[in-house]
């Protein structure tokens, strides 16, 4: 059966593999031409003749049918994994007669999914046909395939002939960026070195005393308290004051550990928290990085998102090192741990992070590892990474050995 499937795999794909009617006639002609043999009668002969010519022609025609159809394929628009990819393909009939009754084959990468297919009855000539159609996603990557399939059997049904042709497709699913609300991980990262430098950014976004950087007209909502009362006197119309916005220059890296073995699942959900710390930074005017060992460091909303969609563990490094500032670390072991830069922060996953593991446990694996000056989250798998990442750091405490309850972390506390 293999066999026999490979040998009309490679008919249809370079010549021509007859359908079922075309061996039912191949058949016939066989027969009446063994038969004319024995019986010297001459209709048999002509008959025989009659079915081999259709034969011809129904092997020839489906070539000629696909020969000039010429296809063009639109840029395919990224999307996050969940939504779906719309795909568009335009096939172009450059010659003087119509093409009918064929098949286009958009063979996508079995990981996306099964092949899409349509059918159309007629392309008028020197027409177009635009093919568009949604292709779910599930998990996020970068797509790449080549090759679009053009299958027809027109227009006597004999034969089947199927030609490939070279359209390069590359499509980009985005890791699912979480809502979060608040993140201790990023809001409390730093204030091990200044809490005061680490909030500076946010305080001059609601202050009412600062560095006057120029005046303008009162709009509604405006503070009395920014109101600057001589000025306003001098033109006849409330002025008030813009401060000076002090940026400070804070840098946060989301540094994800893909050296490492990681297990499939616990990857993904790692690459969901770093895509959604990133964003939640982002929003809070952090100057917000990524660093993983292929890429080393990325900024920027798009260049992240198709890293993290490319990002795969098990990495080989570019020799990149980790920057020396603070960083939020994602990493499913404990071995830097303790050497990652003050005042930076973690996020474990671990296989001593088992649902609802006994704290002796955890104590035999976590602490030995940890810088008690450094908090972090240890990731569960039985529980929603969206409420985990956004629930109080995990502290360490040798003086007692065990993995101390999360509490809110305070400022200045180490």
């Amino acid at each position: 059966m293999k066999l026999a499937a490979s040998i009309a795999e490679w008919l249809e794909t370079h010549w021509a593999n007859p359908a079922y009617s075309g061996w039912l006639l191949l058949s016939l002609a066989i027969f009446f031409f063994g038969a004319a043999t024995n019986t010297l009668a001459g209709w048999l002969y002509v008959l025989s003749g009659v079915i081999v010519g259709l034969l011809v022609l129904g092997a020839i025609l489906p070539l000629r049918t696909l020969r000039a159809l010429r296809i063009q394929r639109s840029p395919i628009a990224p999307v996050s994994a969940g939504e779906d990819l719309t795909l568009e393909v335009t096939l172009h009939n450059p010659t003087a007669h119509p093409k009918t009754l064929f098949q286009v084959q958009d063979r996508l990468p079995y990981v996306l999914g099964a092949p899409a297919q349509t059918v159309l009855e007629v392309l008028a000539p020197q027409g177009q046909y635009a093919w568009r159609y949604c292709q779910p996603t599930s998990r996020r990557g970068i797509y790449r395939w080549q090759t679009l399939e053009l299958r027809t059997g027109s227009p006597l049904g004999l034969f089947w002939c199927r030609r490939s042709q070279a359209v390069p497709a590359m499509a980009v699913v985005y890791p699912t960026v979480l809502t979060l609300t608040h993140c201790p991980l990023v809001d409390e990262l730093g204030q091990d070195i200044s809490p005061q430098f680490f909030s500076r950014d946010r305080r001059s976004e609601t202050t009412t005393e600062g560095i006057t950087r120029s005046l303008r007209p009162y709009r509604w909502g405006d503070s009395t308290r920014l109101i600057h009362w001589r000025s306003s006197a001098r033109k006849g119309e409330l002025q008030v004051r813009e401060l000076e916005v002090f940026t400070g220059g804070q840098e946060l890296v989301i540094g994800l550990d893909s050296t490492a073995t990681w297990e499939a699942e616990a990857f993904e959900q790692a690459v969901v928290a770093a895509a959604s710390l990133y964003f939640y930074a982002h929003r809070h005017n952090l100057q917000t990085q990524l660093w993983t060992a292929s890429t080393g460091l990325v900024a920027g909303n798009r260049p992240v998102l198709e890293a993290l969609a490319a990002v795969n563990s098990q990495e080989t490094s570019s020799g990149s090192a980790l920057p020396r500032f603070p960083l939020v670390w994602l990493t499913p072991t404990t071995l830097q741990l303790a050497t990652l830069p003050s005042g930076s922060r973690w996020v474990l996953w671990s296989a001593a992070a088992q649902p609802s593991p006994s704290p002796a446990k955890i104590d035999s694996e976590v602490p030995a590892a940890i810088n008690p000056h450094y908090p972090g989250l240890i990731i569960r798998p039985d529980q929603s990474l969206q409420i985990q990442l956004q629930a109080p750091l995990h502290r360490t405490d040798y003086s007692s050995a065990n993995l101390s309850t999360p509490e809110q972390d305070k400022p200045g506390q180490a």
